[in-house]
């Protein structure tokens, strides 16, 4: 069994707690508490049993708090898996990409990606799914062309043949003769009767001897409010009409 690693020794509990208690992240908080208790003098096992994992991750917090410190507590981003193709076989895939493949060596007359990752395992004896070389393309800048499908018994002259190449007919607006052109855009309308009007405005025809006379029809109505039904149906009529 390996020997227990132990604490650098220019912290003491004290301080690892309130360290903790100003911490937000929750990871390093348990990290460092279950530290403050190997500070005490507490074993490793009762350290484990409140960081909530076992002795070997204990040990490799100590390590990491001995190394970094508090901040070597903290959960980094982790690096990933390492890339299939390095600097030096980017290259020689761009250049492969821009130079294009070779009919009589390559046995085609343009590069697929099942053709790449073939190419790439004769070269380099590396094995890359077609995702992954996608992936790796579009991130040199290159991107996958699909040529457009084409018919086996299509004819060669056959598309310039419908292609339409008449220019369209234009036709000139007829200009307004200068009689009409004081005239608005509805018929009887001019600058000066802003509105379609063939009578005089309401209100300018106004007859005083008619008005003296009164109105010929007479209408007299009755109305009411806030009574019952009983009484509403008893009384005048709701309505008189005089001619």
């Amino acid at each position: 069994m390996a020997a227990a690693v132990g604490l650098r020794d220019d912290f003491i509990a004290t301080e690892v707690r309130r360290l903790a208690q100003s911490r937000r992240d929750a990871g390093q908080v348990r990290r460092l508490l279950a530290l403050a208790v190997i500070y005490d003098g507490g074993s490793r096992s009762e350290a484990a049993r409140i960081g909530g994992v076992g002795l070997q991750t204990v040990r490799d917090w100590v390590l990491r708090f001995n190394r970094d410190g508090p901040d070597g507590l903290v959960d980094g981003k982790a690096p990933g898996g390492r890339p299939r193709l390095d600097a030096n076989q980017r290259a020689a895939l761009a250049a492969a990409v821009e130079t294009g493949p070779i009919p009589a060596a390559h046995g085609i007359v343009r590069w697929r990606l099942v053709d790449l990752v073939q190419w790439i395992r004769d070269e380099f004896a590396v094995s890359i799914s077609t995702q992954t070389l996608s992936r790796d393309l579009r991130a040199m800048g290159y991107r996958k062309l699909t040529a457009r499908p084409r018919h086996h018994a299509q004819g060669a002259n056959a598309i310039d043949v419908f292609k339409k190449t008449s220019r369209p007919s234009w036709q000139r607006l007829k200009q307004r003769s200068p009689r009409h052109a004081h005239r608005a855009v509805v018929a009887g309308r001019s600058p000066g009767w802003p509105e379609e009007r063939h009578h005089a405005p309401m209100g300018q025809a106004w007859d005083p001897a008619i008005s003296a006379q009164g109105p010929a029809h007479h209408v007299r109505l009755y109305l009411w409010r806030n009574l019952s039904r009983r009484r509403q149906g008893s009384g005048v009529g709701s309505a008189a009409l005089q001619h």
